[in-house]
């Protein structure tokens, strides 16, 4: 790391990476899913060939990213929860990330967590990019669907490197 940039070493080549993205607040996870498919894309993978699935919500992602565990070398999942006046907010963002890990855990495969957990929609905004309209994905730096992808890839080039015995 310098500063406080998370300095990446992503690199796709050869590895399947499936996106599962939630449609609730599309406006908002459609920037995630842009932001993500061009970190594959810079990372050196085939961002065409990359399966996209896209699900009702946050809630179900984990079991969406279950099954794409099965023949994928690893998963982001994309979403974005945002705080309303009921409860509602703290059980979808708790059980979907806790769904997320669980999966991750059980199949030994790295499932990104790209769920913005947000107080506000203009929160949402900043992290799905901003309000820069120049690309689909706003501002890269800003973009978590970018850095969820990037989590996923490093994530798969270590493990597949750990089982080697490098």
């Amino acid at each position: 790391m310098s500063g406080d940039k998370l300095t990446w070493n992503a690199d796709a080549r050869g590895l399947k990476v499936a996106i599962v993205v939630a449609r609730f607040n599309s406006e908002i996870t459609e920037r995630l899913l842009a932001g993500a498919i061009e970190a594959l894309r810079q990372a050196g993978a085939d961002a065409n060939q990359a399966a996209v699935v896209r699900v009702p919500g946050a809630f179900e992602l984990p079991l969406a990213a279950k099954v794409l565990t099965e023949n994928h070398d690893a998963v982001v999942a994309l979403g974005a929860v945002v705080r309303g006046d009921t409860p509602h907010f703290d059980y979808v963002a708790g059980e979907a990330a806790r769904g997320i890990m669980k999966v991750s855990i059980e199949t030994s495969k790295p499932i990104a967590f790209g769920v913005l957990t947000t107080e506000t929609m203009q929160q949402a905004v900043e992290r799905a990019g901003g309000t820069s309209t120049a690309e689909p994905f706003g501002d890269l730096t800003m973009n978590k669907g970018f850095d969820a992808a990037n989590t996923a890839i490093e994530m798969a080039v270590l493990l597949r490197r750990l089982r080697s015995g490098a």
